[in-house]
């Protein structure tokens, strides 16, 4: 029966064609209808803070050489991924990701709770030779990050660019992006004090790459890295909500 019908639709090329766009506005809506209600999805986090110019740096490199590729940064809802990972991961925490880097391979592992995880240090001796710190990777080498100057002077167009696209970067951040670039890396400089200033106190300044006085693609990678899952404490704050909960559920069964 399914088989005549079909023949018998095949014959009629106006009635294809109208089959055709009824299955593709259906499949349109169910796309397009969840979109109504993002404001009432999303999670809030008025703690949030944009990409310094030296993360966004970070950012540009991380996504130039290829490396969500092979990480993702999107902990999914399950438990073997929480108990590995960390909170799983919130659409908030991605708002001013562009592109968003989620990802859905992971030859590596998922780094979206690597920021603070390790060291400088190690950050810098994993990307020059990964088998030094995990003998059975099978990551490239990275060691010219270290090796080349990282380039600044366009810093202030592409905060611009992402205010254009609703990332709330203010004009005097992307009047200062080149000095903040070098401040954040520079703890000792005189360009420091600006950064705090116009990130917060607890945004990571220091010399990322081990190597005052350059300003190096390491710096601006290692920086990056930090950072993953730290712009905001949403997904811990929620993490502590539902464990207090599942906490509190004996107790009042007792």
């Amino acid at each position: 029966m399914a088989e005549f019908f079909h023949r018998k639709l095949e014959r009629s090329a106006i009635g294809f064609v109208l089959a055709i766009v009824g299955v593709s506005a259906i499949g349109g809506m169910v796309e397009i209808a969840p979109l109504f209600t993002i404001d009432e999805t999303v999670e809030q986090a008025p703690d949030m803070r944009v990409y310094t110019p030296l993360e966004l740096a970070g950012r540009n490199i991380y996504v130039r050489e290829g490396c969500y590729a092979c990480h993702s940064q999107m902990i999914r809802t399950l438990r073997d991924e929480v108990e590995r990972y960390g909170p799983y991961s919130l659409a908030v925490e991605s708002s001013y990701d562009r592109p968003m880097l989620w990802g859905s391979k992971r030859t590596g592992p998922d780094l979206a709770r690597l920021g603070g995880k390790y060291s400088d240090a190690w950050h810098v001796a994993h990307l020059v030779n990964p088998r030094d710190v995990v003998p059975e990777s099978v990551m490239p080498r990275y060691g010219w990050l270290q090796r080349d100057n990282l380039r600044i002077d366009d810093l202030g167009r592409h905060l611009k660019a992402m205010q254009r696209l609703g990332v709330p970067y203010t004009d005097e951040m992307i009047e200062n992006a080149t000095a903040d670039a070098m401040g954040q890396a520079a703890p000792d400089s005189g360009y420091a004090a600006g950064v705090a200033e116009r990130y917060g106190e607890a945004t990571n300044v220091r010399v990322f790459d081990g190597e005052p006085g350059r300003l190096t693609e390491m710096d601006a990678l290692v920086a990056y890295l930090q950072i993953l899952g730290r712009l905001t404490d949403a997904a811990h704050a929620t993490d502590a909500v539902e464990t207090g909960a599942l906490d509190a559920a004996p107790a009042e069964t007792e």
